[in-house]
């Protein structure tokens, strides 16, 4: 019987044949003939209440998927969608991603939903903007009880599925002098379901320079970081 995480699973194995293709092709005819294939595949930005900021840096994503678009010609859609975790859709996107500074909560059909959805092949980055931390980890409970956030060892990867980070997260925004953290949720075969940017704020490197004051160079850092990210959901 052909069950939503089969289709998943097949979406993204699909679209990781697609990517392997369009990045063949594009080693092989000019840029401007491979920007005429359909888009392959389409991420989602994560609506949650609780009355934290989910929409924040609302160019953060399509600045990061226009980066994506032209540096390595995989070809995702330019601008994102907005999903609710209790909506079926969620499991069109291979790809999902929650941001903000305040409180999250889940309820109970969405923390379900998000279970499914992440044992059936998808993936959530979690980029914490400043305030997430608390509410963020004490929800995630809910999704996987028996689980524990993890911090990935610089040589996962993530680190290294297109451009090479050998000593992990960039830091992009100072907030309380802390080191820049990578936390994961594991599948039980291991494959990385949550990949939680702690301490980094990859979604203000991600937004145009002029609107965090962003050095060129931190900013360049954020997008290959996020580069690698979204090849590495769509890969595994």
């Amino acid at each position: 019987m052909f069950i939503v995480s089969d289709f998943l699973y097949s979406r993204k194995f699909l679209c990781a044949i697609c990517v392997l293709i369009v990045v063949t092709v594009a080693t092989l005819v000019p840029p401007q003939a491979t920007a005429q294939f359909d888009h392959t595949f389409q991420i989602a930005r994560v609506k949650y209440s609780g009355g934290g900021d989910w929409y924040s840096d609302p160019e953060s994503l399509p600045e990061l998927l226009k980066f994506v678009r032209t540096q390595t010609q995989i070809d995702v859609s330019p601008r994102e969608e907005t999903v609710e975790l209790s909506r079926d859709d969620i499991f069109s996107f291979p790809y999902l991603y929650m941001t903000g500074h305040g409180n999250v909560r889940l309820t109970d059909l969405e923390a379900t939903r998000l279970r499914r959805y992440l044992n059936g092949g998808g993936f959530l980055h979690i980029d914490d903007n400043y305030g997430l931390n608390e509410p963020m980890r004490r929800e995630m409970k809910k999704v996987f009880p028996e689980k524990d956030f993890v911090e990935l060892p610089f040589t996962h990867k993530i680190y290294h599925t297109h451009f090479d980070f050998p000593d992990g997260l960039p830091k992009i925004h100072e907030h309380d002098g802390k080191a820049p953290q990578g936390f994961g949720i594991l599948s039980d075969s291991g494959r990385l379901m949550v990949f939680y940017t702690y301490e980094s704020d990859l979604g203000d490197g991600w937004e145009p320079e002029s609107v965090h004051n962003v050095s060129a160079e931190k900013r360049i850092a954020a997008l290959r970081m996020g580069t690698n990210i979204l090849a590495y959901a769509m890969m595994n």
